[in-house]
């Protein structure tokens, strides 16, 4: 039996849709009830049940799991880089993952659990993925803060020589329908051009990198879990990785990438970033990926270009859900 906790969400759903593709059915499809935007990217999945996250926390406490569990995914966490409310956040992001990874430990039972580039702050030390190095990381807000600070504990509790934590780029892909202003810019950039054959990018405010040169590590969700499931096949690799290219590109490519996926010529307009995030934009980010790929994993990574064409033309025109066959 396999756990995955935000089932409903962005990258949970794919992963289940790649066990799926797996022929693995006998899933615990964790996540909060409720949601129609969400329910949908489990519409064309295949698990034997559904629980609230709530309820799974209870039931793990109180040991009311009966049945042998061999691993979680653990993706379930508030995901919004623009969410203040720290108590909320230490609850959802740092106490609940606590909970389960020492639940986990100690009944033997491998865990992966989402962590985020997000840790890695302003990258002015780097995006390096060693443990050593965490508590140096400077977040630039609250959720990558609580990203940072599981991070840590588990680090300083030794357990990350038992567990796997995912350093998650910029992801995008199939099933961030319901995300709202945390969905990738490919899918904004599709609507724009959709409704008016535009798109606006924020200029640039640091005179390194010229309006729209701004760099990002962006990453196809069919990648994210091809890797993510690298641990899931072997057990024994642990610590934190980073999911990613390990190859930064602009804005610009991006946006050029979505026009050409689309058959319509670029447009693209430059606008003022809001004050609220100018001190705490990224300009640039990579994933060294270094590490996972001295441990073994060896799959090409999609282009930018192709990921975008596949995203576009085989789920955005008609908005499309993963499935699981």
């Amino acid at each position: 039996m396999i756990v995955v906790t935000g089932a409903a969400g962005f990258i949970g759903s794919a992963i289940i849709a790649q066990l799926n593709k797996r022929n693995i059915k006998d899933i615990i499809a964790v996540d909060q009830q409720g949601e129609d935007a969400k329910s949908k990217n489990l519409q064309n999945l295949s698990f034997q049940e559904f629980i609230t996250k709530d309820q799974f926390l209870t039931d793990v406490i109180d040991q009311k799991i009966t049945t042998k569990i061999d691993a979680v995914f653990h993706m379930g966490a508030c995901s919004s880089t623009t969410e203040t409310d720290i108590a909320y956040l230490t609850k959802n992001n740092f106490q609940y993952s606590k909970h389960l990874a020492l639940w986990a430990i100690d009944n033997g039972i491998r865990f992966i659990y989402a962590s985020s580039a997000a840790t890695y702050g302003d990258g002015s030390l780097g995006f390096k993925d060693d443990e050593s190095q965490l508590h140096l990381l400077k977040p630039l807000n609250p959720y990558g803060q609580s990203k940072q600070d599981f991070d840590i504990w588990a680090r300083d509790n030794q357990h990350l020589d038992k567990i796997a934590g995912l350093k998650y780029f910029n992801v995008f892909g199939p099933n961030e329908y319901h995300k709202a202003d945390m969905r990738s810019f490919v899918l904004k950039a599709f609507e724009q051009i959709t409704d008016t054959e535009k798109v606006r990018l924020f200029k640039s405010y640091n005179t390194k990198y010229q309006d729209g040169q701004q760099l990002r590590d962006f990453i196809y969700i069919k990648d994210a879990v091809d890797m993510t499931l690298f641990f899931a096949d072997n057990p024994s690799i642990n610590g934190i990785f980073n999911i990613g290219t390990a190859n930064a590109r602009t804005w610009n490519d991006l946006v050029n990438a979505v026009f050409g996926a689309m058959n319509i010529m670029p447009n693209i307009e430059y606008i003022g970033m809001p004050d609220a995030i100018k001190d705490q934009y990224q300009y640039f980010t990579q994933a060294d990926i270094t590490k996972i790929e001295n441990a073994g994993y060896s799959k090409k990574i999609r282009s930018l270009e192709n990921a975008i064409k596949d995203y576009v033309q085989n789920y955005l025109k008609t908005r499309a859900y993963l499935a699981g066959d």
